[in-house]
């Protein structure tokens, strides 16, 4: 089997392009990231000399490209490729519509072409909208975005959907709550709040700290999707969620409980525009129809996380000075210098 992983060098496809090189270590993963501020190829360090793992530097909105790829006999595309920060989509909504709409509509393009057994469109469950108090999204709830992110997101998916209906390329669209783990970008809640916590900072949280969302640890994010690869029907959609709602506030006082750090670190600041209060995932769909279930509770998987970020400091700290992106050049740089 051979897959084509866009977007492989971030949080999630980096965590997943490792774990399916260890789940399934015959299989041939051609991993595709543009490196732009999120991708880091310090994430895939452990399979760099993997036989089975080829890395290319290429933006999916190039067509030429992506084409050549998908031609080297490529059975599945799992896209991950995304611009993905709600705050950086209300600042340059533009980008977020070429990667999340374009670049989604040029790999369908060349998978259609080339005939691949499956293309894998990886959503969010921020495509649904926003929750009042009770009820959760299932994969029949509709699409209302309320951010350019979501709403490119929900752009991308519409297309794979009018690919599979009009053209007959068998897809499937999985949507995940909010997830956590090794290799997060240091911009996104749980590892600013860890890296701002141990630095002894003051912790900025958006208006009252309530809004609340789902979280799902990401190694279980992968394992599901490696069961929607396998044994997902065609054309469906599969709702990916962790069981586990909390509010940032308490996400942010337990990390101040694990790190023994004072409550007096949090300061409140001004709500972002159209912050959606509450996201909760139904994941029954993906239970029954597929088997499977999260490994971890929340209690385990932040555990896991902090002690992951206490234990690579040098990996976010590296991050956050732009020294990560010295070791594209050190690894690629002179192999790739003809395709800048």
């Amino acid at each position: 089997m051979k897959l084509l992983v866009t977007g492989g060098a971030g949080f999630i496809g980096s965590n997943f392009v490792l774990y399916m090189l260890k789940q399934h270590p015959e299989y041939q993963i051609i991993n595709v990231d543009a490196l732009t501020y999120a991708g880091n190829l310090e994430n895939l360090k452990l399979v760099e000399n993997n036989k089975n793992h080829t890395f290319v530097k290429a933006d999916i909105t190039d067509a030429k490209a992506m084409e050549e790829l998908i031609g080297q006999e490529v059975d599945i595309v799992v896209n991950f490729a995304a611009e993905s920060h709600v705050d950086r989509s209300i600042l340059e909504p533009d980008i977020f519509v070429k990667t999340n709409v374009l670049g989604t509509q040029v790999l369908l393009d060349a998978a259609r072409k080339h005939n691949i057994k499956k293309f894998v469109q990886i959503s969010t469950d921020e495509v649904y909208g926003t929750l009042g108090e009770t009820g959760l999204f299932s994969e029949t709830t509709p699409l209302a975005p309320n951010s350019p992110y979501s709403a490119s997101k929900a752009g991308g998916d519409l297309l794979v959907r009018a690919y599979h209906e009009t053209f007959g390329l068998p897809i499937n669209i999985t949507r995940c709550s909010n997830n956590y783990g090794p290799f997060q970008f240091p911009e996104k809640l749980i590892p600013l709040m860890i890296s701002k916590t141990l630095a002894d900072e003051q912790l900025p949280v958006y208006g009252d700290g309530l809004n609340i969302r789902d979280w799902l640890y990401v190694e279980d994010h992968c394992s599901a999707i490696d069961l929607v690869i396998h044994e997902g029907r065609n054309g469906e959609v599969y709702n990916i969620g962790g069981n586990n709602e909390r509010t940032n506030l308490q996400i942010v006082k337990t990390i101040l409980v694990q790190l023994g750090k004072p409550e007096s670190l949090i300061t409140h600041v001004k709500d972002r525009p159209g912050h959606d209060r509450r996201y909760g995932i139904d994941p029954t769909k993906t239970m029954t129809e597929l088997g499977w279930k999260p490994k971890h509770s929340f209690e385990t998987g932040i555990e896991k996380t902090i002690r992951w970020y206490l234990d690579n400091k040098d990996w976010w700290t590296r991050i956050q000075t732009g020294a990560y992106l010295d070791y594209f050049v050190k690894q690629y740089g002179e192999r790739l210098g003809d395709q800048e």
